[in-house]
């Protein structure tokens, strides 16, 4: 493995990036069966997972990401954590326990 070219596995980083990022995006897509939500949660941090690593090996090959070869290990953290986040199924669940805003009003009126 030592003889990949930098650039191939920059790509390679890029494209599972790109990936997980737009089957994020239509995650509300996929919500509406459960069984999709939950392959889309899956591949999402499987490919997440393996971006992270992808990342790694470019750092270590000494290749750059974007013209930095600081970014890649960075990155690779950031990959790992949205993949774990990705994992968290909160349907339902009232996770800010904060004031709702359209709540107060309605509360000084009913006073």
């Amino acid at each position: 493995m030592a003889g990949v070219d930098p650039v191939f596995i920059e790509h390679l980083a890029e494209a599972l990036c790109g990936i997980s990022a737009i089957l994020f995006t239509f995650i509300a897509t996929f919500s509406r069966s459960e069984k999709a939500e939950l392959m889309a949660q899956n591949t999402i941090a499987a490919t997440l997972i393996l971006a992270a690593g992808v990342l790694w090996w470019l750092s270590l090959s000494g290749g750059s990401l974007w013209g930095s070869n600081y970014l890649p290990k960075p990155l690779s953290l950031v990959c790992i954590i949205l993949a774990i986040s990705a994992r968290l199924n909160i349907r339902g669940t009232n996770v800010s326990f904060g004031a709702n805003p359209h709540s107060i009003g309605k509360k000084a009126e009913e006073e």
